[in-house]
């Protein structure tokens, strides 16, 4: 005759005697795949001369890569919570402002808003404050044109995780007595912040592989080196090659940090 409870038991803990077993299918072999790929450019940077080579010469652009990107995510996020607030304005002027740009932006080509920053707004800011023309680098130019672009994208983020939020519990914190702007910074957002981690994750990753475009304003980020270093002694594979793995890595390693976040502050009984 069975036991009941231990019935019960093995319903709950459907783990195998032995313990759990690794799951062949669920195992993330594209992470082994990525690593295997990875490990065989580092192999080659450090025995081949034309692999070094290619990665000291785009190394030194890395720093302004990366300090283009926190910078300009940094703004997106700034404005994007200024437009998503915006967009969910009970007044109609408000609202319709932050919704013209943001459908504005989402129907211009990144590369064509560069062009529109660095040599349209730039120039005539520079002609209506007598500036010299070399006050503003390219570098702030690109960092400028990638902020105020997925600003706009970030907007919608933010609407779609404040409206997430159950109505209930602004009705709730009304009733206490707290003030709309106590509500939004107290119980609106930090819940919100939750729901659009993922999507924040994913602009983020985006916003950085977008760097890359700033070479065409000649910031000397990793692919503007690349290019210029390939062009004079023409090794392209090697050169782009290198460019491929300090992309895949950063990327790699930014998604695995935001899988591993999204864990960390999920809730206990919900999918992360």
């Amino acid at each position: 005759m069975t036991d009941p409870r231990r019935e019960l038991e093995e319903l709950a803990d459907p783990s195998p005697p032995g313990g759990p077993r690794l799951d062949f299918v669920e195992f993330p072999w594209w992470l082994v795949i990525i690593t295997g790929l990875v490990v065989w450019m580092v192999f080659l940077v450090i025995t081949s001369a034309e692999y070094t080579d290619a990665y000291k010469a785009i190394l030194p652009g890395l720093a302004v890569t990366v300090s283009a990107t926190v910078v300009a995510f940094t703004g997106s996020l700034i404005f994007g919570l200024f437009l998503g607030l915006g967009r969910l304005s009970k007044n109609s002027f408000l609202r319709t402002l932050a919704t013209t740009y943001i459908e504005l932006i989402r129907g211009i080509p990144f590369l064509v808003w560069i062009f529109v920053v660095a040599f349209v707004f730039t120039r005539q800011l520079n002609n209506s404050l007598d500036l010299d023309p070399k006050t503003i680098t390219n570098w702030w130019k690109g960092v400028a044109a990638l902020a105020l672009f997925y600003g706009a994208f970030i907007a919608e983020v933010f609407r779609a995780g404040i409206q997430s939020v159950p109505l209930g519990q602004t009705e709730a914190a009304r009733s206490v007595g707290m003030t709309e702007r106590q509500i939004t910074r107290r119980i609106v957002l930090p819940q919100a912040v939750r729901n659009m981690l993922p999507a924040l994750g994913n602009d983020l990753i985006a916003l950085f592989k977008d760097t890359a475009l700033l070479s065409i304003i000649a910031v000397r980020e990793i692919t503007q080196l690349a290019r210029l270093y390939s062009n004079s002694n023409f090794r392209f594979r090697e050169t782009f090659f290198v460019l491929t793995m300090f992309y895949v890595v950063i990327t790699i390693l930014l998604s695995l940090l935001l899988r591993w976040y999204e864990k960390r502050i999920s809730i206990p009984g919900q999918r992360a």
